[in-house]
């Protein structure tokens, strides 16, 4: 599969859904891609990337923004405190605020950098003791916080449980955003973003569908 049958794909499901054209937003997983690889998906034109972490987007993104011109970077992996200030620094995205302690420290370090990047929180719509993520019955509360912080929260994001039907955690993500007057959904991988877009998302993340199997790590 190529990044062409990908947008492809996300161009018919958008109006299938009622998405206006454009409005669905493709990050393509690059995390542990070998950077010839990235690069190629680079010179294909595409511009949206995401990483899971911090030290890997450090090492990889500086150089090719000095290369490609309108790189958007999208951290998309669990965030620890001590990483933030780099997280903020490189990414245009944050998806995984996730608990009072990140959110405070997102706060205090936008006031220093005067600026901050977009935020997306993640709900643990699976309830899953190993998955990061606020619990569904405290996102509003949480939410609620994160906006009196004066964060730039646009949305939402999940990774629903392997072993059960994603739709339906796509669909109470986006009663959770809805309730809650964000527009933005981050939602959908290579297995499923069709059926994410069906239900709203905004940001479908593909990795393998792009570039092939990842390496081992």
């Amino acid at each position: 599969m190529t990044l062409r049958d990908i947008t492809d794909r996300i161009s018919k499901a958008a109006p299938a859904a009622n998405s206006a054209a454009g409005a669905v937003s493709l990050i393509a997983v690059s995390k542990t891609q070998p950077n010839e690889r990235v690069q190629g998906v680079l010179e294909e034109g595409h511009r949206i990337f995401g990483e899971n972490k911090v030290q890997e987007a450090a090492g990889k993104w500086p150089a090719f923004r000095e290369q490609f011109d309108g790189v958007k970077l999208h951290l998309i992996g669990p965030l620890q405190t001590n990483k933030a200030r780099q997280a903020m620094e490189l990414a245009d995205a944050i998806h995984t605020l996730d608990r009072p302690k990140l959110a405070n420290t997102l706060a205090r370090l936008a006031q220093e950098l005067g600026r901050c990047p977009d935020l997306f929180v993640q709900v643990n719509t699976g309830e899953e003791d190993q998955k990061a993520g606020v619990m569904p019955d405290k996102a509003d509360a949480f939410i609620a916080e994160c906006l009196a912080l004066d964060l730039p929260v646009k949305g939402l994001m999940c990774i629903p449980p392997v072993n059960e039907e994603a739709s339906l955690h796509f669909a109470l993500l986006a009663k959770i955003a809805a309730r809650n007057g964000l527009r933005d959904l981050s939602m959908g991988m290579s297995s499923d973003f069709e059926k994410a877009i069906a239900l709203g998302a905004t940001h479908v993340r593909v990795g393998s569908a792009i570039f092939g199997e990842r390496d081992a790590v």
